[in-house]
């Protein structure tokens, strides 16, 4: 967040120094050409840096070059000029339309932003439901028809047929309840359930979402002898259910997946490794960014929003979780404050 907040306010005043330039630019332009334009030519032409800047839609940055444009304005061409004395009512009409346009122009500006990442986020939504929905049922459908369709099928093979259709419909449970949950936490007036958590039955129930192949045989557990955790049960299960089900889809073939709860200072921490190709650091920090997925994963299927909702999770908790490269694979660590402790009996 710090970093994001840091980005964000670079970017501002890289526009409001951009608009800043443009105004000491017009300004000399129109102060050599003065003799020929008229007042309200250029009260509109020291307008420009005021649009410029509002239509990033930061309110701040425009009234700071409004006023800087007025006073240019006030200073150079309203009399008695080169002082900032008021003798008319020119400089305070100037100053309320520039900053009326300046308001207009920055909450279209924001206006515009939010309906565009509301589009770019129900895009992404039907991109779910139209692909990542629709092939884990169409493994339900067909090998149902299958079943159905064919009577000399061995035991063998009945069973290992149903247990895909158990793993496509676990498949899409995950999915319809990250949807879900992505809506509930996205909201302001969430209502955490807190009680006391038991981490060893968390994971018990947690790993019971994956095949009998992915728990039994490509996933190793430590879980350090922990007291009762003050949590949200059921967001707790589903944080630890999306971070093996990232693990999972991210790990190489048959390598195994490395789900560990341990005990650190005041706090827990949940750690969980997978071997995977390469990823560089600087796209490690994105991957907790709601619809984000990496540029060269397209044939795995996925969301992009299990991970934003852990990382909401953690939040809620009053945590912190990150991901990072290590022995040719990838570690996700949240760290959980313990904020009440259980009583001894």
């Amino acid at each position: 967040m710090k970093n994001l907040y840091f980005s964000f306010n670079h970017t501002i005043y890289t526009y409001i120094l951009k608009a800043v330039g443009i105004l000491l630019f017009i300004t000399l332009i129109s102060h050599l050409l003065r003799e020929h334009l008229d007042i309200i030519n250029i009260a509109l032409i020291h307008i420009i840096p005021v649009v410029i800047i509002a239509i990033h839609g930061n309110i701040k940055a425009t009234f700071f070059i409004t006023l800087l444009s007025v006073v240019f304005f006030n200073f150079l061409y309203i009399p008695p000029i080169y002082s900032f004395k008021v003798h008319n009512e020119l400089y305070i009409w100037s100053f309320i339309i520039f900053a009326i346009v300046g308001w207009i122009i920055t909450v279209q500006a924001k206006n515009l932003y939010t309906q565009t990442k509301q589009n770019e986020m129900r895009e992404s939504l039907l991109n779910i439901i139209s692909h990542d929905l629709r092939t884990p049922l169409s493994t339900i459908i067909g090998t149902t028809n299958l079943l159905l369709s064919n009577n000399n099928i061995d035991k063998n093979s009945i069973k290992n047929l149903l247990e895909d259709v158990n793993y496509a419909s676990l498949r899409m449970k995950r999915l319809i309840t990250n949807i879900l949950d992505s809506t509930r936490l996205s909201s302001k007036s969430i209502d955490l359930k807190f009680d006391w958590c038991d981490f060893e039955d968390l994971v018990g129930v947690a790993i019971e979402e994956f095949s009998d192949k992915q728990k039994d045989e490509l996933l190793e557990i430590k879980i350090d002898d922990l007291p009762l955790y003050w949590g949200d049960n059921i967001l707790l299960k589903q944080l630890i259910i999306n971070l093996l089900d990232n693990a999972f889809k991210y790990s190489k073939n048959n390598t195994k997946v490395t789900l560990k709860i341990i005990s650190f200072g005041d706090g827990v921490k949940i750690e969980v490794f997978n071997q995977s190709n390469h990823i560089d650091e600087a796209k490690l920090k994105n991957i907790f960014d709601k619809f984000y997925r990496l540029e060269d994963t397209n044939d795995i299927s996925g969301s992009g929003i299990g991970l934003s909702i852990c990382k909401s999770i953690v939040g809620l908790h009053g945590g912190s979780i990150k991901a990072t490269a290590v022995n040719e694979g990838i570690l996700i660590e949240a760290k959980l404050p313990i904020v009440k402790k259980a009583a001894l009996i």
